[in-house]
């Protein structure tokens, strides 16, 4: 499994990016996908996740960002974006996208070590 992130750069507070995370390789639409950042000097942090159930997609994102993050996933393109609006100084990290095989699970991962799969960051900079 490849996974391809892009769409980051810089924006000033109050802008909006898109980041991509393409997938390649043997993945199904059935694994959690997951976003996580790392600000400089700070530990990596859960981001926003999807994940797939019989009635359809399910996702979760950290509190401190989920009135103006949304995660979404394009299966046919083997895509899962991050939309990221009315952003602020403290976004400014590098953003990776992750995948991890949900086995029997059914629970999205929020947690790094569950992820197997990592995507080489994109870097986000948010101006004043």
């Amino acid at each position: 499994v490849q996974l391809q992130a892009s769409g980051g750069g810089l924006v000033q507070a109050g802008g909006s990016l898109r980041l991509s995370c393409a997938a390649s390789g043997r993945i199904s639409s059935s694994y959690f996908m997951g976003w996580f950042r790392q600000a400089p000097g700070k530990e990596r942090e859960f981001v926003a996740a999807i994940g797939w159930s019989r009635w359809g997609d399910i996702s979760t994102v950290y509190e401190t960002v989920k009135a103006r993050f949304t995660i979404s996933r394009d299966n046919a393109k083997n895509t899962v974006y991050l939309q990221m609006n009315s952003l602020k100084l403290e976004d400014t990290a590098v953003y990776y996208c992750a995948a991890s095989n949900p086995g029997s699970s059914r629970v999205i991962p929020r947690v790094d070590y569950r992820y197997t799969y990592w995507g080489q960051g994109t870097l986000v900079t948010v101006s004043s």
